[in-house]
This record gives C-alpha cells, sequence and structure tokens, in this order.
C-alpha cells in the first residue's frame, strides 16, 4: 500500500512539472524582459511595469529562445558553463 502511493505521489510530481508554462514580460522599471512562471497581468496602460506578455512557453530554453527574438528585449549574455564554473583555460 505505501508503494502504491509513493508511486501515486511521484507520478503527480513528474505531471505538475511537466505542464509548468513560462512567459516572457517585459518590465518597465528594470528596462528588461523578464521569465516568469505565472501568466503575467499587463497593466501598462494604468501605470503598472509590465509591458507586454509573451507566451506559454513548455520550457525554459524556447522562453529564452523566445526572448532573443523579441526586439524590446535587451540582449542577455549567458555564461558558458566553463566560466560559471571557475574553470579557466
Amino acid at each position: 500500500m505505501k508503494s502504491l502511493l509513493l508511486s501515486g505521489a511521484m507520478i503527480l510530481a513528474a505531471g505538475n512539472s511537466a505542464f509548468a508554462d513560462y512567459w516572457v514580460v517585459g518590465n518597465r522599471a528594470s528596462g528588461q524582459c523578464d521569465i516568469v512562471t505565472s501568466n503575467p497581468v499587463i497593466n501598462a496602460q494604468v501605470g503598472g511595469n509590465t509591458t507586454f506578455g509573451s507566451g506559454p512557453y513548455r520550457s525554459l530554453d524556447d522562453a529564452k529562445i523566445a526572448r532573443s527574438t523579441i526586439g524590446a528585449c535587451p540582449k542577455v549574455e549567458e555564461p558558458h558553463p566553463a566560466e560559471a564554473a571557475g574553470d579557466e583555460k
């Protein structure tokens, strides 16, 4: 019985992460485009900071690609894995 409950919990956890959505939103306050995991509320007309939203995207990589193709978003330099780990040549 415990193994059945454990397997059910694992299926639910895996299922929830498989349906994670990402949106690319323009942030007026920071002048950048952010990737968020909740559906953005576009409130530019009432003086809010969120100017636009694009999505949903199924993976973080898809959202990063979309962010790089939106003209209003400044270019973001992603660190190379070797540089992030502190390795030098």
